[in-house]
């Protein structure tokens, strides 16, 4: 059995990490604020994926056991928060919204960590105020715990680009496409299409983080045309993917 690595004060810092780099599953008593200046963070758990690219942070919660990964050279600022801090009252890790304002309050806090003025009190007080705000993003891919749900996905986890419908993918797994299609209503809470754009979504972030041309990124995750892709994710995140910021170093 993997020990997980047990940590009572979540770290307050920033930490470099390369293209493919992971920090291994581990847990803090304190609730933790991950945002990667530049490149692409995912954070896993036994719950499934987060994934937060450019103007995007997750929201770990105290005793949340999970891992980081790196796609992309990754610039990651780390805000460790007292259990008693809590201002999104958020009990499962959440992706939000970096608006410039909070972007710098991080880079800034995690700048520092050692100071203890009354300056920085301040400086963290504005920022707890700006997490208040800030909107939540729907960037979590749900994993089941039973199978054969979780056979499927992981299926398509392997290869996003699998267009097989359900029906198809349930005869692979044992399963009809019926009982699979309440399974992901039940268990995950949205339907079979909806995680599997979600899904792709994931790994067409983690491929332009790669520096993969847009052309290449849709054919790989399973669009039809490169047209189709590009109106996904621009319905998605506001922004197409030719401008996506992932790569964009944050100060």
């Amino acid at each position: 059995m993997t020990k997980i690595r047990h940590t009572a004060v979540a770290p307050t810092r920033t930490q470099r990490l390369a293209s493919g780099g992971a920090v291994d599953a581990h847990r803090h008593d304190d609730h933790q604020i991950v945002y990667a200046g530049r490149g692409v963070l995912t954070v896993t758990t036994s719950a499934g994926s987060w994934i937060a690219p450019g103007a995007r942070a997750i929201w770990v919660p105290a005793g949340t056991v999970h891992a980081h990964q790196a796609h992309g050279e990754l610039d990651l600022h780390l805000v460790g928060l007292p259990a008693t801090d809590n201002p999104l009252g958020l009990e499962a890790p959440t992706v939000l919204a970096v608006g410039p304002l909070l972007r710098e309050l991080i880079v800034a806090y995690t700048r520092a960590p050692g100071d203890d003025s009354p300056e920085r009190s301040r400086l963290r007080a504005v920022l707890l105020d700006q997490l208040r705000v800030s909107p939540q993003q729907p960037l979590h891919l749900p994993m089941p715990a039973s199978s054969p749900l979780r056979a499927l996905c992981e299926i398509l986890q392997a290869d996003p680009a699998d267009g097989r419908t359900l029906a198809e993918l349930g005869r692979q797994v044992g399963a009809s496409d019926r009982t699979l299609s309440r399974l992901f209503r039940s268990d995950l809470g949205m339907t079979f299409p909806q995680w599997r754009t979600q899904l792709r979504l994931q790994y067409a972030l983690v491929l332009l983080a790669e520096e993969e041309s847009v052309t290449a990124v849709a054919h790989r995750c399973g669009w039809s045309s490169a047209s189709a892709f590009i109106d996904v994710f621009r319905r998605t995140f506001g922004h197409t993917p030719g401008s996506h910021p992932a790569g964009r170093p944050a100060g």
